[in-house]
Protein backbone atom coordinates (compact mmCIF):
# COMPACT_ATOMS: atom_id res chain seq x y z
CA UNK A 1 0.00 0.00 0.00
CA UNK A 2 1.25 3.47 -0.86
CA UNK A 3 2.01 5.38 2.31
CA UNK A 4 -0.60 8.03 3.04
CA UNK A 5 -0.15 10.47 5.89
CA UNK A 6 -3.15 12.43 7.09
CA UNK A 7 -2.81 15.56 9.23
CA UNK A 8 -5.66 15.73 11.73
CA UNK A 9 -6.77 18.33 14.27
CA UNK A 10 -8.89 18.02 17.40
CA UNK A 11 -10.47 21.21 18.73
CA UNK A 12 -10.72 20.87 22.52
CA UNK A 13 -12.86 23.76 23.72
CA UNK A 14 -14.70 25.21 26.69
CA UNK A 15 -18.27 26.49 26.65
CA UNK A 16 -18.12 30.21 25.77
CA UNK A 17 -21.54 31.07 27.22
CA UNK A 18 -23.68 31.30 24.10
CA UNK A 19 -24.29 29.49 20.84
CA UNK A 20 -22.86 32.34 18.78
CA UNK A 21 -19.75 32.61 20.95
CA UNK A 22 -19.17 28.86 20.68
CA UNK A 23 -19.55 28.93 16.91
CA UNK A 24 -17.19 31.92 16.72
CA UNK A 25 -14.61 29.90 18.68
CA UNK A 26 -15.13 26.92 16.40
CA UNK A 27 -14.66 29.11 13.34
CA UNK A 28 -11.40 30.46 14.76
CA UNK A 29 -10.26 26.92 15.53
CA UNK A 30 -11.09 25.66 12.06
CA UNK A 31 -9.19 28.52 10.49
CA UNK A 32 -6.23 27.79 12.74
CA UNK A 33 -6.37 24.10 11.84
CA UNK A 34 -6.51 24.84 8.12
CA UNK A 35 -3.56 27.24 8.40
CA UNK A 36 -1.59 24.45 10.14
CA UNK A 37 -2.24 22.10 7.22
CA UNK A 38 -4.90 19.89 8.79
CA UNK A 39 -7.27 18.07 6.44
CA UNK A 40 -9.59 16.50 9.02
CA UNK A 41 -10.94 18.29 12.12
CA UNK A 42 -12.86 16.63 14.95
CA UNK A 43 -15.00 18.79 17.24
CA UNK A 44 -16.21 17.87 20.74
CA UNK A 45 -19.66 16.55 21.63
CA UNK A 46 -22.56 19.07 21.63
CA UNK A 47 -20.15 21.91 20.93
CA UNK A 48 -22.74 24.65 20.33
CA UNK A 49 -23.54 25.08 24.02
CA UNK A 50 -23.02 23.83 27.55
CA UNK A 51 -23.46 20.17 28.40
CA UNK A 52 -27.12 20.57 29.34
CA UNK A 53 -27.71 16.97 30.44
CA UNK A 54 -26.75 17.71 34.05
CA UNK A 55 -30.47 18.32 34.65
CA UNK A 56 -33.83 17.50 33.08
CA UNK A 57 -35.79 20.43 31.67
CA UNK A 58 -38.27 20.55 28.80
CA UNK A 59 -37.13 24.10 28.01
CA UNK A 60 -33.79 22.69 26.83
CA UNK A 61 -35.49 21.16 23.79
CA UNK A 62 -35.66 24.71 22.39
CA UNK A 63 -31.90 24.43 21.84
CA UNK A 64 -32.28 21.52 19.41
CA UNK A 65 -32.00 22.18 15.68
CA UNK A 66 -32.90 20.41 12.49
CA UNK A 67 -30.25 18.81 10.30
CA UNK A 68 -29.71 20.51 7.93
CA UNK A 69 -30.21 23.74 9.82
CA UNK A 70 -28.44 26.91 10.98
CA UNK A 71 -25.58 25.07 12.74
CA UNK A 72 -24.81 22.79 9.83
CA UNK A 73 -25.07 25.71 7.41
CA UNK A 74 -22.35 27.71 9.18
CA UNK A 75 -19.98 24.81 9.71
CA UNK A 76 -20.60 23.52 6.20
CA UNK A 77 -19.67 26.87 4.67
CA UNK A 78 -16.43 26.84 6.65
CA UNK A 79 -15.66 23.28 5.55
CA UNK A 80 -16.10 24.36 1.93
CA UNK A 81 -14.14 27.61 2.29
CA UNK A 82 -11.23 26.02 4.18
CA UNK A 83 -11.35 22.72 2.28
CA UNK A 84 -11.61 20.67 5.47
CA UNK A 85 -13.30 17.44 6.40
CA UNK A 86 -15.14 18.37 9.61
CA UNK A 87 -16.88 16.11 12.14
CA UNK A 88 -19.42 18.18 14.10
CA UNK A 89 -21.76 17.22 16.97
CA UNK A 90 -25.29 18.61 17.36
CA UNK A 91 -28.52 18.30 19.34
CA UNK A 92 -30.79 17.19 16.51
CA UNK A 93 -34.52 17.90 16.35
CA UNK A 94 -35.83 15.20 14.05
CA UNK A 95 -39.47 15.97 14.83
CA UNK A 96 -41.43 17.44 17.70
CA UNK A 97 -40.80 15.09 20.61
CA UNK A 98 -38.05 13.19 18.77
CA UNK A 99 -34.46 14.26 19.36
CA UNK A 100 -31.00 12.74 18.83
CA UNK A 101 -27.39 13.33 19.76
CA UNK A 102 -26.00 13.44 16.24
CA UNK A 103 -22.58 13.70 14.63
CA UNK A 104 -22.48 15.33 11.19
CA UNK A 105 -19.65 15.00 8.66
CA UNK A 106 -18.75 17.56 5.99
CA UNK A 107 -16.34 16.64 3.20
CA UNK A 108 -14.72 19.90 2.02
CA UNK A 109 -18.23 21.01 1.12
CA UNK A 110 -21.24 22.77 2.60
CA UNK A 111 -23.25 19.64 1.83
CA UNK A 112 -23.57 16.97 4.52
CA UNK A 113 -21.54 13.87 3.63
CA UNK A 114 -23.16 11.73 6.31
CA UNK A 115 -24.34 11.58 9.90
CA UNK A 116 -24.34 9.22 12.85
CA UNK A 117 -26.87 9.19 15.68
CA UNK A 118 -25.49 8.20 19.08
CA UNK A 119 -26.51 4.61 19.80
CA UNK A 120 -25.69 4.16 23.49
CA UNK A 121 -27.48 6.70 25.71
CA UNK A 122 -26.35 7.03 29.36
CA UNK A 123 -28.47 7.90 32.35
CA UNK A 124 -26.17 8.58 35.29
CA UNK A 125 -25.97 11.37 37.89
CA UNK A 126 -25.17 14.59 35.97
CA UNK A 127 -25.45 12.72 32.64
CA UNK A 128 -29.23 12.45 32.19
CA UNK A 129 -29.16 11.88 28.45
CA UNK A 130 -32.09 9.45 28.22
CA UNK A 131 -34.41 12.37 29.00
CA UNK A 132 -33.24 14.17 25.85
CA UNK A 133 -32.02 11.68 23.27
CA UNK A 134 -33.66 8.83 21.41
CA UNK A 135 -31.13 6.05 20.67
CA UNK A 136 -29.75 6.20 17.16
CA UNK A 137 -31.29 4.23 14.31
CA UNK A 138 -28.66 4.62 11.59
CA UNK A 139 -26.54 1.71 12.77
CA UNK A 140 -22.77 1.52 12.83
CA UNK A 141 -22.07 2.64 9.27
CA UNK A 142 -18.81 4.40 8.32
CA UNK A 143 -19.02 7.63 6.35
CA UNK A 144 -17.02 7.89 3.13
CA UNK A 145 -14.94 11.05 2.74
CA UNK A 146 -12.02 12.27 0.67
CA UNK A 147 -9.64 11.38 3.53
CA UNK A 148 -11.00 7.89 4.16
CA UNK A 149 -13.90 5.94 5.66
CA UNK A 150 -14.71 7.47 9.03
CA UNK A 151 -16.13 5.33 11.81
CA UNK A 152 -17.83 8.11 13.77
CA UNK A 153 -19.19 7.26 17.23
CA UNK A 154 -20.19 9.55 20.12
CA UNK A 155 -19.04 9.67 23.77
CA UNK A 156 -20.79 6.85 25.69
CA UNK A 157 -20.34 4.68 22.59
CA UNK A 158 -16.61 4.75 23.38
CA UNK A 159 -17.03 2.28 26.26
CA UNK A 160 -18.48 -0.42 24.01
CA UNK A 161 -16.07 -2.66 22.06
CA UNK A 162 -18.99 -3.86 19.94
CA UNK A 163 -19.47 -0.40 18.43
CA UNK A 164 -15.84 -0.01 17.41
CA UNK A 165 -15.73 -3.58 16.09
CA UNK A 166 -18.82 -3.13 13.94
CA UNK A 167 -17.39 0.05 12.46
CA UNK A 168 -14.16 -1.82 11.70
CA UNK A 169 -16.05 -4.74 10.14
CA UNK A 170 -17.88 -2.24 7.90
CA UNK A 171 -14.56 -0.95 6.59
CA UNK A 172 -13.84 2.11 8.77
CA UNK A 173 -10.27 3.38 8.39
CA UNK A 174 -10.34 5.65 11.45
CA UNK A 175 -12.41 5.70 14.63
CA UNK A 176 -13.57 9.13 15.84
CA UNK A 177 -15.28 10.05 19.11
CA UNK A 178 -16.72 13.50 19.89
CA UNK A 179 -16.94 13.46 23.69
CA UNK A 180 -18.17 15.27 26.81
CA UNK A 181 -16.89 13.58 29.94
CA UNK A 182 -15.49 14.86 33.19
CA UNK A 183 -15.14 14.56 36.93
CA UNK A 184 -17.46 15.14 39.85
CA UNK A 185 -15.46 17.87 41.66
CA UNK A 186 -16.28 16.19 44.98
CA UNK A 187 -14.51 12.94 44.10
CA UNK A 188 -11.11 12.18 45.58
CA UNK A 189 -8.14 12.62 43.28
CA UNK A 190 -7.47 8.88 43.17
CA UNK A 191 -10.99 8.24 41.86
CA UNK A 192 -10.62 11.02 39.30
CA UNK A 193 -7.37 9.47 38.09
CA UNK A 194 -8.96 6.02 37.78
CA UNK A 195 -11.85 7.35 35.74
CA UNK A 196 -9.70 9.32 33.32
CA UNK A 197 -7.23 6.45 32.94
CA UNK A 198 -10.07 4.01 32.24
CA UNK A 199 -11.51 6.33 29.59
CA UNK A 200 -8.16 6.55 27.82
CA UNK A 201 -7.35 2.86 28.20
CA UNK A 202 -10.62 1.53 26.80
CA UNK A 203 -10.31 3.68 23.69
CA UNK A 204 -6.68 2.75 23.11
CA UNK A 205 -7.90 -0.83 23.41
CA UNK A 206 -10.37 -0.25 20.57
CA UNK A 207 -7.51 1.03 18.42
CA UNK A 208 -5.45 -2.07 19.23
CA UNK A 209 -8.28 -4.61 18.86
CA UNK A 210 -9.22 -3.24 15.44
CA UNK A 211 -5.83 -2.14 14.14
CA UNK A 212 -7.11 1.37 13.47
CA UNK A 213 -6.07 4.94 14.34
CA UNK A 214 -8.42 6.61 16.81
CA UNK A 215 -9.29 10.26 17.53
CA UNK A 216 -11.08 11.30 20.73
CA UNK A 217 -12.00 14.97 21.26
CA UNK A 218 -13.30 15.95 24.71
CA UNK A 219 -14.50 19.27 26.05
CA UNK A 220 -12.75 20.99 28.95
CA UNK A 221 -13.51 23.47 31.72
CA UNK A 222 -15.95 23.58 34.63
CA UNK A 223 -19.70 23.72 33.98
CA UNK A 224 -22.03 24.31 36.94
CA UNK A 225 -25.21 22.34 37.52
CA UNK A 226 -28.00 24.68 36.30
CA UNK A 227 -30.19 23.64 39.23
CA UNK A 228 -27.40 24.34 41.76
CA UNK A 229 -28.26 21.00 43.38
CA UNK A 230 -25.20 19.20 42.08
CA UNK A 231 -21.48 19.89 42.11
CA UNK A 232 -21.26 20.45 38.36
CA UNK A 233 -18.76 18.76 36.05
CA UNK A 234 -15.07 19.46 35.56
CA UNK A 235 -14.53 18.23 32.01
CA UNK A 236 -11.08 16.66 31.87
CA UNK A 237 -10.04 17.45 28.30
CA UNK A 238 -7.22 15.00 27.57
CA UNK A 239 -8.20 14.75 23.90
CA UNK A 240 -5.87 12.39 22.09
CA UNK A 241 -4.92 10.63 18.87
CA UNK A 242 -3.76 7.01 18.98
CA UNK A 243 -2.24 4.82 16.30
CA UNK A 244 -3.35 1.27 15.40
CA UNK A 245 -1.30 -0.25 18.22
CA UNK A 246 -2.73 2.17 20.75
CA UNK A 247 0.38 4.33 20.68
CA UNK A 248 -0.05 8.02 21.42
CA UNK A 249 0.39 10.27 18.42
CA UNK A 250 -0.73 13.39 20.32
CA UNK A 251 -2.43 14.22 23.61
CA UNK A 252 -3.92 17.44 24.99
CA UNK A 253 -3.85 18.61 28.58
CA UNK A 254 -6.69 18.53 31.09
CA UNK A 255 -7.20 22.29 31.27
CA UNK A 256 -8.11 24.87 28.69
CA UNK A 257 -8.73 25.23 25.03
CA UNK A 258 -6.25 23.44 22.77
CA UNK A 259 -5.88 22.72 19.08
CA UNK A 260 -4.28 19.28 18.99
CA UNK A 261 -2.49 18.36 15.77
CA UNK A 262 -1.18 14.95 14.71
CA UNK A 263 0.12 13.09 11.68
CA UNK A 264 -1.67 9.78 11.07
CA UNK A 265 -0.12 7.17 8.77
CA UNK A 266 -3.14 5.36 7.37
CA UNK A 267 -0.93 2.65 5.83
CA UNK A 268 0.15 1.42 9.27
CA UNK A 269 -3.18 -0.38 9.72
CA UNK A 270 -2.23 -2.72 6.88
CA UNK A 271 1.07 -3.57 8.57
CA UNK A 272 -0.42 -3.96 12.04
CA UNK A 273 -3.26 -6.19 10.85
CA UNK A 274 -0.74 -8.47 9.14
CA UNK A 275 1.23 -9.08 12.33
CA UNK A 276 -1.84 -9.06 14.61
CA UNK A 277 -4.62 -10.66 12.49
CA UNK A 278 -7.41 -10.34 15.04
CA UNK A 279 -10.10 -10.23 12.37
CA UNK A 280 -8.85 -13.51 10.90
CA UNK A 281 -8.95 -15.32 14.23
CA UNK A 282 -12.35 -14.18 15.44
CA UNK A 283 -14.56 -17.15 16.38
CA UNK A 284 -17.75 -15.89 14.83
CA UNK A 285 -19.21 -19.40 15.19
CA UNK A 286 -18.98 -19.10 19.00
CA UNK A 287 -20.25 -15.57 19.67
CA UNK A 288 -24.03 -16.10 19.60
CA UNK A 289 -24.34 -15.27 23.29
CA UNK A 290 -23.27 -11.69 22.56
CA UNK A 291 -26.84 -11.16 21.40
CA UNK A 292 -28.12 -11.90 24.90
CA UNK A 293 -28.39 -9.22 27.58
CA UNK A 294 -26.80 -11.54 30.14
CA UNK A 295 -26.31 -15.27 30.67
CA UNK A 296 -28.44 -16.13 33.69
Amino acid sequence: MTRKTLKVALLQETDRGSRDANLDAIEAGLREAAAAGAELVLLQELHNGPYFCQHESVEVFDQAETIPGPGTERIGKLAAELQLVVVASLFEKRATGLYHNTAVVFDRSAAIAGKYRKMHIPDDPAFYEKFYFTPGDLGFEPIDTSVGRLGVLVCWDQWYPEAARLMALAGAELLLYPTAIGWDPNDEQAEKDRQRDAWITVQRGHAVANGLPLLSCNRTGYEADPTANGAGIRFWGSSFVAGPQGEYLAQAGTEGRELLLAEVDLARSEHVRRIWPFLRDRRIDAYADLLRRYRD
